[in-house]
């Protein structure tokens, strides 16, 4: 760690951010000016990969340092527990935390939001005590319970639909400017401090405010382009060239437009004197799948424009320049843990898991990813290989799921359970190859550096890279308890609501989610 280091952390999480629309990557439409001028003083990691492809997971990892089958935040557990998080640590070590999102995964609800000393969530459907308090405990408890669990899952399908109807009404763009807003309040009434922000804009549906909508997609009607992936995936619904243009368009605005807020606050920190003493983070928890692999959305797969996320990281002891060697998302917890000296490891509570600062893991060391073996020790179970894999975890999402299923049915459509939609996946990358195993069809493999776009799958070829990168899978597989090959039940249908006690009952009646 420098002895320049800041004592500051801006950690930005652009959600559902492809690498490849931003300007910084080479992207021909001008996107982001605003990252492109923030490149120019950063560290652009052009083969940075998430843990997982969708929210949860990822932030649970972020904010603990473990793979996702180590803190078990998933569809099948919607909550974080028995783990001490990064805002827990850096509270405890002095330092003003907060964390600021329109993304209904992280709330009280999750536990990811555990250990701010602030927190607003500004996910616009759902009513605040849906997500926190009384109505949290219950849901937690219908999850505690396999019978009641589909009836969790349905109070999410319902709360998804009303997102999708009501996000591209008045107000739905004011999410990411309250969040800046929030932030510059914070950071201003803070010594030393740790704002984490999500901002959601990118995220399914697209109705990006007129200014954007204006640039990037004249003449596009937002309410009139396939804005549910199920629909697409399941195959009720098809898409046309000329629509996927029109996604791809709007999805450009609502890019441009978290720049711009991202800009208002990058100029603000430096007109405050902020800038120089704020090590900054700007990242993606994953990306999105615009009709690749004949998919929509990011579900049911590990291709790379999901996996493979953008990163820039400010920091005097980073040099303004790019690099291409392999980065895991999940180190960015021992980076932080470094950058404001903090060693971690200490749990918040009796009976949790805290995980130490490893600077092997640091993206500030000189000994970055020099993993040594040490026979007896308590291993990082992705410290496998020579540090020149990632790796990536998918366990079955029930609630996208559901909705894939009721979309089907609707269109008369039976679903293969024989199929990617009802699989588990891991993955182990390097940045020139990635093998793939599936626990329901057959695994993928492909030599990212001669097909970048993963459309000749080498699986059970003769290719000493992808043979490499399958052991090296096998070896992650094994620290983390074993590989995925038992598939699942695959009946995910809605149980009823009887055997929910009569006070639950009631207060989603009082909201709405029941009759």
């Amino acid at each position: 760690m420098s002895t320049e280091s800041p004592e500051n952390v801006l950690f930005v999480v652009m959600d559902t951010v492809r690498k490849d629309r931003l300007t910084p990557y080479g992207y021909d439409r001008n996107t982001t000016p605003n990252l492109d001028a923030f490149a120019d003083e950063a560290t652009v990691f052009e083969q940075a990969v998430a843990p997982a492809p969708w929210t949860l997971p990822v932030h649970a990892s972020l904010f603990t340092g473990m793979y996702p089958s180590q803190h078990g935040a998933d569809q099948e557990n919607p909550y974080l527990e028995g783990a001490t998080t990064l805002a827990q640590t850096l509270s405890r070590a002095g330092y003003d935390t907060a964390c600021y999102s329109s993304n209904a995964w992280i709330t009280p609800y999750t536990h990811l939001t555990d250990g701010f000393d602030e927190q607003d969530n500004f996910f616009e459907v759902m009513p605040g005590d849906f997500l926190s308090g009384p109505l949290a405990r219950a849901w937690k408890t219908m999850n505690d319970y396999e019978a009641l669990r589909a009836v969790a899952d349905k109070l999410v399908s319902l709360g998804n639909t009303a997102h999708e109807y009501f996000a591209g009404g008045e107000g739905a763009d004011s999410k990411t400017p309250a969040v800046i807003d929030q932030t510059q309040a914070f950071i201003a009434d803070s010594d030393r401090s740790f704002a984490f922000i999500n901002l959601m804009d990118a995220h399914l549906p697209y109705h990006p405010p007129d200014e954007f909508a204006a640039e990037f997609a004249p003449g596009v009607d937002s309410m009139a382009v396939c804005q549910n992936s199920k629909e697409y995936n399941s195959g009720a619904r098809d898409i046309d060239e000329s629509e996927w243009t029109d996604i791809r368009n709007l999805y450009d605005a609502e890019i441009a437009h978290i720049d711009a807020q991202l800009g208002r606050l990058f100029d603000w920190l430096k007109a405050e004197g902020q800038w120089d003493d704020t090590m900054v983070v700007v990242c993606a928890d994953h990306g999105e799948l615009h009709g690749e692999h004949d998919l929509y959305g990011h579900e049911f797969c590990l291709y790379d424009p999901l996996v493979n996320v953008p990163l820039l990281v400010k920091h005097p002891a980073l040099e303004a320049d790019r690099r291409d060697d392999q980065v895991e998302l999940i180190d960015l917890y021992h980076t932080v843990l470094d950058a404001l000296d903090v060693d971690g490891g200490t749990p918040a509570a009796a009976g949790e898991e805290a995980v130490a600062l490893d600077r092997t893991r640091s993206l500030l060391a000189g000994s970055y990813r020099e993993f040594e073996y040490v026979p007896g020790a308590d291993r990082d179970p992705g410290q496998r290989g020579d540090g020149a894999c990632a790796f990536i975890e998918y366990s079955r999402p029930v609630v996208e799921l559901k909705q894939l299923e009721e979309k089907a049915a609707d269109a008369g459509i039976s679903l293969p359970e024989n199929s990617r939609f009802y699989s588990r996946m891991r993955a182990a990358r390097r940045t020139d190859a990635k093998y793939v195993r599936i626990d329901r069809i057959n695994d993928e493999a492909y030599r990212l550096d001669a097909d970048p776009d993963e459309t000749d799958d080498l699986a059970g070829a003769d290719d000493p890279a992808i043979a490499e990168v399958a052991d090296t899978l096998s070896e992650f597989e094994s620290a983390v308890g074993g590989a995925w090959t038992d598939a699942l039940d695959d009946d995910v249908s809605d149980e009823t609501v009887e055997e929910m006690d009569d006070d639950a009952q009631k207060r989603l009646r009082q909201l709405g989610y029941l009759e």
